[in-house]
């Protein structure tokens, strides 16, 4: 099986400023989503997009490949990670050959473990190219969510939920943005990484699906990292 690895990373940051290069346990930020998938022998290679030089410079440095920069109207605040997905694949298909699948790994979640993206694949491989998305458990149950609705809250499901007892509640989960993985076939049909009935990579550990956007984010992730050493 081929994989590719895809890791975007563009340039501007407005929350936490050059976040993908900032040092995380002796190593830029970005580095932690190359070393996790480099030398897997499924993975064909680990292309980073990106429209920073820096960035770039940083990637081929620890093994990836950054064969241009991205197109400036991919690397806005709007831009659809899709389209920035099928930029780059359809780039490397047509140099180096078809892929089975398309890994996506954002740059902000450094703590993802090896072990957890070969179970990933795994999963891919089980379900001949379904797809397979990071989740981890919900930080609030949805059923003791709320909405707002003019100037008063609602339940988002029904007040009836609202009296459900915590070891009462069913498994819920969110995305965390950590791993996904696609075929070609399915991102080009669907354009979208959530195919109906895809596998869930469960992330049980809290650490290890956190997401650096904010100066607090990186601060945990910080001593999350120096607490494991």
């Amino acid at each position: 099986m081929r994989v590719l690895a895809l890791i975007p990373a563009r340039g501007g940051s407005k929350r936490l400023p050059g976040k993908n290069l900032l040092p995380l346990g002796g190593k830029p930020l970005i580095s932690w989503s190359i070393d996790v998938v480099r030398d897997l022998p499924c993975v064909v290679d680990v292309l980073v997009s990106t429209d920073d030089l820096a960035i770039a410079q940083v990637a081929v440095e620890n093994g990836a490949m950054v064969p241009w920069l991205r197109p400036p109207e991919l690397a806005t605040d709007n831009a659809n990670s899709v389209d920035v997905a099928l930029h780059a694949l359809n780039w490397y298909e047509t140099e180096h050959g078809v892929v089975d699948g398309l890994m996506l790994l954002q740059p902000t979640s450094p703590l993802r473990t090896r072990a957890t993206v070969e179970h990933g694949i795994a999963l891919f491989q089980a379900v001949k190219g379904l797809g397979v998305v990071g989740v981890s458990p919900a930080a609030t149950h949805p059923m003791w969510a709320f909405k707002r609705v003019g100037s008063v809250l609602k339940p988002w499901v029904s007040q009836k939920a609202l009296q459900t007892r915590s070891q009462d509640l069913p498994e819920a989960y969110a995305v965390n943005g950590a791993f996904y993985l696609l075929s070609p076939k399915k991102l080009r049909k669907l354009r979208s990484f959530f195919p109906s009935g895809f596998l869930p990579l469960i992330m049980g550990d809290e650490w290890e699906s956190i997401d650096i956007d904010t100066e607090k984010d990186y601060l945990l992730a910080q001593a999350l990292v120096s607490h494991s050493k």
